[in-house]
């Protein structure tokens, strides 16, 4: 049977040592997050996640959820439960704003009990997650009045959120979309149309749902620029606050799905259902994608969540599994034969997991707090850097995460041999639910094609310069640290195969943009290594400052650092070797001949 623990230690070192959170004590919600406090929220959450969520991912993964004959929608047995105690432990609130009933702490920190919920119960964890991300894009675009009525209902948990986009003929192409919106006398609109695969449009967790729906305004511009975005309950809000009416709208049916049961997709039916608009009109595109960033962040965080929960049973697995002798001769003479992981190959297979992980959860954890930067700081040169910093990595980590990510989660079903095949292991749910996070909230193709053909040029590129003269910085700073110079080697030669490619990018992309389109994918694997790779050099320098602690803690980190830069490393001059061929050899089949 699988089992979860949450990596608790492993995010104390990158909060507490590698990102110093203590030393922005002087910023709103930081001043309160203590190490003593962080440590207590983490274990905390670790607690729930473990004891409460992880139970339940099993049951929700073979139940699913029930579409009704009132078309209302019954979740798997012990998640309204679970839901209740989420709301009642104020795990919801934690980094929400104290203007709306928040506790204001830092997002970081938020991210790290994300992770935890995610890996023990990724379905459950789209409820709340999904709702973080709405009411984020109505405190960006709401007025004040929406915020009061939705947004401090939202952070508490009594109410929940959802993003309408999608709809049958279009999926990242939203300039198509067809719901309509009907201006009305008092103000309101009237919405109709169909939108699919809505994770969480109808449930039986939280009193109300309120849907965040774009759709185009009778006479609006054809594509993009006509698109608005609307606030649309599923029950009425009256003036005092409570709940009126059902809206004109229901779940048309739940999607069967390869993953993520029990989570309920749906099918969801506007039949002039009552909405108001959020900000202007026309610019719905330009508040949602507040929504859609926070949410690709979070889908990062599934690819690498699943990761570890994968990787965890697998080591589990190869320290019990006995068979064959090891080729050096037998490690365990007592027994009929050795544990798996004594051999070679089956170590290259967790080496990579874990060298994966430790760098991803680093790089995640490293961006987030460049978010808590910039919103908070009152420098504007860092809350510059730390918007340009977001913008530039949510593509790198949404796709490079969950592509990875799922190769982990592969990787570690085949450790298992024939078991991790069927359900007993519990892997091959791991592996199911962490696929779909390669496709929703725009295909990592697209995340790609997004990376080099907006993020790079954007303010003349000024992110990734900026991106590159920090870790100049770093490689220079320590450059007579005889003891980091395998790091810094490996961060050298990555960060210059990086700035390679952007250059080829620049040279080539603009003279024929397949060329761009055709490097993107490798360009934002290339990213990604480096970016790892960075984290991996910062992380090496702190635990070499421990490494006489005697705690073995930091000298499997320097192992574990070796065998990322001699071993996975090295992948990033493939990616570079590839997208320098640009796009004849791509585009040289007729359609026809495939």
């Amino acid at each position: 049977m699988p089992t979860y623990k949450a990596p608790v230690r492993e995010m104390q070192f990158i909060l507490h040592e590698l990102l110093s959170v203590q030393n922005y004590s002087n910023l709103p919600g930081f001043s309160d997050a203590s190490e003593d406090l962080i440590d207590q929220v983490l274990d905390g959450g670790a607690k729930f996640a473990e004891d409460i969520l992880f139970p339940l991912n099993k049951v929700g993964d073979r139940e699913g959820c029930t579409r009704n004959d009132d078309a209302s929608v019954t979740t798997p047995t012990g998640f309204k439960d679970a839901y209740s105690a989420l709301v009642e432990a104020e795990w919801l609130s934690l980094s929400a704003d104290p203007k709306y009933g928040g506790q204001g702490l830092p997002a970081v920190l938020n991210l790290a009990l994300n992770e935890m919920q995610s890996s023990a119960n990724m379905a459950f964890s789209m409820y709340p997650g999904l709702t973080h991300g709405a009411y984020q894009a109505l405190l960006a675009g709401g007025s004040e009045e929406q915020k009061e009525t939705y947004v401090t209902r939202m952070i508490n948990g009594g109410w929940s959120g959802t993003m309408n986009l999608t709809e049958p003929q279009c999926g990242t192409d939203l300039g198509l979309i067809k719901t309509k919106a009907v201006p009305q006398d008092d103000g309101s609109y009237k919405i109709t149309g169909q939108k699919i695969w809505i994770s969480g449009g109808e449930q039986d967790l939280s009193e109300n749902i309120i849907h965040l729906v774009l759709a185009r305004i009778e006479g609006a511009p054809e594509g993009i620029k006509g698109i608005s975005l609307f606030v649309v309950p599923k029950y009425m809000v009256k003036n005092d606050g409570s709940l009126g009416e059902r809206n004109a709208l229901e779940c048309g049916g739940l999607e069967e799905k390869m993953g993520i049961h029990g989570n309920a997709t749906c099918v969801m039916n506007y039949d002039g259902a009552t909405g108001w608009l959020v900000g202007e009109e026309h610019k719905g595109m330009r508040t949602m994608f507040v929504m859609m960033n926070e949410a690709r962040l979070g889908v990062g965080l599934q690819g690498l969540a699943q990761a570890e929960i994968a990787y965890q049973n697998a080591a589990d697995f190869a320290r019990d599994r006995l068979q064959s002798r090891a080729l050096s001769g037998p490690a365990a003479p007592e027994k009929p034969a050795d544990p798996i992981i004594v051999h070679p190959d089956v170590r290259r297979m967790l080496m990579d997991s874990r060298a994966f992980i430790e760098g991803a959860r680093a790089f995640l954890f490293w961006t987030a707090l460049q978010g808590d930067l910039q919103h908070k700081s009152p420098d504007e040169k860092v809350k510059e850097k730390a918007q340009d910093y977001m913008a530039l990595m949510t593509p790198v980590l949404k796709g490079f995460l969950t592509d990875i990510g799922f190769k982990t989660t592969s990787e570690c079903l085949q450790l298992h041999g024939g078991i991790g095949y069927t359900e007993e292991m519990g892997v091959e749910q791991y592996m199911r639910d962490a696929r779909i996070a390669m496709i929703y909230e725009g295909t990592n193709g697209i995340q790609a094609l997004d990376l080099v053909g907006r993020k790079l040029a954007a303010n003349g590129g000024r992110a990734i310069f900026t991106f590159f003269g920090e870790m100049d910085d770093f490689l220079g700073e320590h450059s007579d640290d005889e003891d980091m110079k395998p790091y810094l080697d490996a961060l050298k030669t990555a960060r210059d195969q990086l700035q390679d490619a952007t250059t080829w990018l620049m040279q080539n992309g603009l003279s024929n943009f397949n060329n761009a389109a055709a490097a993107s994918t490798d360009f934002m694997h290339l990213f990604g290594y480096t970016a790892i790779a960075y984290m991996w050099a910062k992380m090496a320098k702190h635990a070499l400052e421990k490494k006489d602690s005697g705690d073995p803690y930091y000298a499997n980190k320097l192992k574990t650092a070796t065998y990322f830069i001699e071993r996975v490393l090295p992948k990033a001059g493939a990616h570079l070797a590839a997208l320098k061929t640009g796009a004849d050899s791509m585009m040289a089949l007729d359609a026809e001949a495939f």
